[in-house]
């Protein structure tokens, strides 16, 4: 990892007390943000990853940088030598197997893989994946200082994490929230996002001081999020978006009461859990229908959701999350989109396999064919029958160069010959030839119809009579 400079603009910030962010977010109530947009978390489809350091990530990039740049990525079962391969994950649980695809196997800040070892004795490197950003993080951002990317206010911490960052800003009504250096957060609106300079996304590549696994900003970059990543209540009416678990990306904590409007255009909805980790039973998601009240479903650290897309015949929806007095884990994600009508829930996207939604404990599920089955068998019934069609006529046509190339030509002995007549079922078989061609005719001893035409021919040898007699036998 490159050397680590100090900006002049952070440098002028450390004469203030570090302890002065955590101070402030202990005292002051949560706030809901200032001008801020419910579920302005609204293009999920673009990220490969919910988690911020990509522990999630399952894409089959396998360079060091993005678009064939960068280096080729070691195989995972051919790094035994290292601390992890394929042969360390079993389970596939970090992802690992018989390809060399980028994984965090170990929760480091990125997605990472082995290469071949340099001079410099490097063996592995980050990989640069640009689709691998959680929805709500919008980006790594120039911060000169003068003016600076975000114009509102900021603080120290020797404990940052993202999540400390967000809620100070979220807590001082701003939209925007950004990291740098590892200790230093601003807070800003979407005005400054405007004017903003992007940078290149491995140059926001220092650790948070309060989490080894994060990544807060660089030297004299500004890592950006909305502060409506991990809150803990929230109106949500985009079409379409995620929701985070309180807290996140850092665990949530004990005690939480937590819940979230959910009500997207249309008349149904589609849930898809990207990420759940509860610690026990007793930390509970509950989806209810916002209009009855009546409970839908329910999730805790016993029971999961379902692995795919969860439809749900509600136009709005009420999600409440409460945990108990020892509650530590990741947490989840979710992505939603409303459906624009009733009907559509039965049928999922192109491309996607339907889950029916969780139901109470006991109940018994029957499944049958889709609407498209039938279409479906009767396309392998012709792909068969075509397959079987193709094999004969390369079959017949096999057997009949094999025959445009045979030094003799067959006369069968089933009916009379065209040269001469059949003098009953006791005939011998006087096989002849001329170059190129020849002929084996069903001809008694002394026919006079043959001799004439036989003089124009050689006759064979007698062993190649008697393996041209076998071979006629066989057919």
């Amino acid at each position: 990892m490159r050397a680590r400079t100090t900006s002049p603009r952070l440098g002028a910030m450390r004469t203030r007390a570090p302890r002065g962010l955590l101070l402030l977010l202990l005292f002051f109530p949560m706030l809901p943000p200032r001008g801020a947009s419910a579920g302005s978390l609204h293009s999920p489809g673009l990220s490969e990853c919910f988690q911020v350091n990509g522990a999630d990530y399952r894409g089959h990039q396998n360079r060091t940088g993005p678009r064939g740049a960068g280096r080729p990525c070691l195989f995972w079962d051919q790094t035994q030598q290292h601390s992890y391969s394929s042969a360390s994950d079993p389970q596939g649980r970090w992802g690992l197997g018989k390809h060399n695809f980028c994984r965090n196997p170990d929760g480091d800040v990125q997605p990472w893989c082995y290469v071949a070892e340099t001079e410099e004795g490097i063996y592995w490197r980050y990989c640069d994946i640009p689709t691998c950003h959680m929805p709500g993080y919008l980006g790594c951002f120039v911060d000169s200082g003068a003016p600076p990317a975000l114009s509102g206010p900021s603080g120290t911490s020797t404990k940052l994490t993202v999540q400390v960052c967000l809620r100070f800003c979220r807590m001082k009504g701003y939209q925007l929230a950004g990291v740098e250096a590892g200790y230093a957060c601003f807070c800003g609106s979407e005005t400054d996002l405007a004017r903003g300079h992007p940078a290149p996304a491995t140059d926001c590549d220092q650790i948070c001081f309060g989490h080894p696994g994060q990544l807060c900003g660089g030297d004299g970059r500004l890592g950006i999020y909305e502060v409506s990543v991990g809150s803990c209540q929230g109106n949500w009416t985009a079409p379409q978006g995620v929701i985070y678990s309180p807290d996140f990306p850092d665990e949530y904590g004990p005690d939480r009461n937590c819940s979230w409007a959910l009500g997207p255009p249309g008349a149904a909805l589609e849930l898809t859990f990207r990420l759940f980790e509860l610690a026990d039973p007793r930390d509970r998601l509950e989806l209810r229908d916002a209009a009855s009240g009546n409970l839908l479903s329910a999730f805790d650290g016993a029971r999961r959701p379902p692995p795919g897309p969860l439809r749900l015949r509600a136009a709005a929806l009420l999600l409440t999350f409460r945990s108990d007095a020892r509650g530590h884990a990741q947490g989840f994600a979710l992505t939603y989109r409303g459906l624009q009508n009733a009907a559509e829930d039965r049928a999922p996207p192109k491309g996607s396999a339907q889950t029916p939604a969780a139901l109470p404990d006991g109940t018994n599920v029957s499944c049958s064919p889709g609407p498209g089955a039938p279409e479906a068998a009767m396309g392998a019934r012709v792909f068969s029958m075509v397959t079987a069609v193709s094999v004969l006529l390369l079959l017949l046509l096999s057997l009949l160069r094999l025959l445009r190339r045979r030094s003799c030509l067959l006369a069968p002995g089933k009916g009379p010959p065209a040269l001469g007549h059949s003098r009953g079922s006791g005939r011998s078989w006087a096989v002849w030839y001329h170059r190129p061609r020849g002929m084996a005719l069903p001809c008694p001893p002394g026919d006079p119809q043959t001799e004439g035409l036989a003089s124009n021919y050689h006759p064979l040898s007698t062993s190649s009579q008697s393996s041209l007699r076998s071979l006629i036998s066989a057919l």
